[in-house]
């Protein structure tokens, strides 16, 4: 049977919180050669050394990008998700990872599930160092089979478009090109580099966000890949997503012959909607709006049953039991006698809550970036968006970044999305120079 809603307990946060602020530095600098003098902090390999592999990543990553692209793997497109996943497995079996692929038969139950469930795909590879580093991406997009052909990858003015491409198969063609460069430059001084590749993401992991937590509370620090925004930056935080789905039953009539018999689903379903139109609350970080409703099927006959779902964020773990207790009470207060109304609550997505640790990290990144004579923006306000990083930071004591994958626009657009390949080196080089310092403990 799949899983229903968990207990909170499953989605609380050990590390701490704090007020939410906002830090963007705009990347104002194009990608130059490191100065002679600049030494990496990773042991004997230079900045130098970790930026002349990541130059030779350039091109092949640009052709990695393009086989993902031709590959349509939407979430509920189950053909094309098998075969993007056997590619993944392979190229992560080329750089020397154990790699499997896990199915997920016990999904988290949420109204649009799709049928079958994409895998996910999970390689690790083993050091003689320190350090355990979760690597996060997915495979799966919004997309329709058969939009490809309409919008096939394409090269234009510095910028690589294709479906899914910032969404979020720059951030595969990132963690695998990434990895070339440790093999080349024969770095194997962390205990456990895991990669992570799910096919439900866009779907909210229904079927992988029980694996995604159970690796992020193996590892001591978690790097996910989505894309690095328009503005060359991290985050550090994002909000948790829910949704409240209302059942109103009442009794059907002849609407002109007996309207006084029947039971109106319909006006017990505006009282309730507009009584819960006030739910959000700002001083809290809650957000809640009504965005789906349904009622009758034909015009003479009094409805029976209606329906209304409403989509809310939260910034904190524990805003979901607010929520839901509010809507709770709310309910008890009907307007038409003789319906009844149902609510189930989904938490489709935790929110990602900054630690001090992820703060600290990256500070550090920054001044990894600032080697390139670049500036590197950490955005620690949540946005609407959710993300896979929060499902992995639920167990975790470390730190957990989201944004490490290249800057791009446009995801969900489908003759927009597209990364800036200017950025392929810096990223490559910059998360390539996280790994090793986290692993050699030169980071903070």
């Amino acid at each position: 049977m799949p899983r229903r809603l968990p207990p909170l307990g499953a989605w609380r946060r050990r590390a701490g919180h704090g007020a939410l602020a906002l830090v963007t530095l705009v990347c104002a600098a194009a990608c130059s050669p490191l100065p002679a003098s600049v030494a990496a902090r990773s042991g004997a390999q230079t900045g130098d050394a970790v930026m002349a592999a990541a130059q030779a990543e350039r091109e092949p990553m640009i052709a990695t990008m393009r086989d993902l692209v031709s590959i349509e793997s939407g979430s509920r497109d189950a053909e094309g998700l098998r075969e993007i996943a056997s590619l993944i497995a392979d190229r992560l079996r080329a750089v020397g990872g154990d790699v499997e692929l896990v199915s997920h038969d016990d999904p988290y139950v949420m109204v649009d599930i799709p049928e079958e469930i994409g895998q996910s795909v999970v390689a690790r590879f083993r050091g003689s160092g320190t350090g355990r580093i979760l690597l996060l991406a997915h495979m799966d997009t919004v997309y329709l089979r058969g939009q490809l052909a309409e919008q096939p990858f394409r090269i234009t003015d510095g910028r690589a478009y294709g479906l899914g491409i910032v969404d979020d198969k720059q951030g595969i063609a990132l963690i695998l090109h990434v990895l070339s460069v440790l093999r080349a430059l024969e770095f194997d001084d962390y205990e456990l580099i895991t990669v992570l590749i799910n096919g439900d993401e866009e779907v909210s992991s229904a079927g992988s966000r029980f694996l995604i937590t159970r690796l992020g509370a193996e590892h001591d620090v978690v790097f996910s890949c989505e894309g690095g925004g328009s503005t060359d930056r991290l985050a550090l935080t994002t909000a948790g997503i829910g949704a409240v789905l209302l059942k109103v039953t009442g009794r059907a009539s002849h609407a002109g012959g007996a309207p006084e018999r029947g039971r109106n689903a319909l006006y017990e379903l505006a009282h309730q909607v507009l009584q819960m139109s006030d739910l959000s609350d700002p001083r809290q970080g809650i957000k809640l709006n009504w965005t789906i409703a349904s009622a009758g099927a034909t015009r003479n006959v009094i409805p029976a049953e209606a329906s209304a779902t409403a989509d809310y964020r939260v910034l904190r773990v524990t805003s979901y039991d607010v929520v839901e207790r509010r809507v709770r009470e709310r309910i008890r207060n009907q307007l038409i006698p003789g319906t009844t109304v149902e609510v189930t609550f989904e938490r489709r997505r935790p929110p990602l809550e900054v630690t001090r640790r992820a703060r600290r990290l990256a500070a550090h990144a920054q001044s990894i970036y600032r080697e390139l004579g670049r500036e590197l923006g950490v955005s620690d306000q949540a946005a609407g968006g959710g993300t896979d990083a929060a499902f992995a930071a639920l167990e975790n004591d470390g730190a957990v970044i989201e944004g490490l994958g290249l800057v791009g626009f446009g995801a969900h657009s489908d003759t927009a999305e597209y990364v800036e390949l200017s950025s392929i080196e810096p990223r490559i080089y910059l998360l390539s120079r996280l790994i090793m310092d986290v692993a050699r403990g030169d980071a903070p």
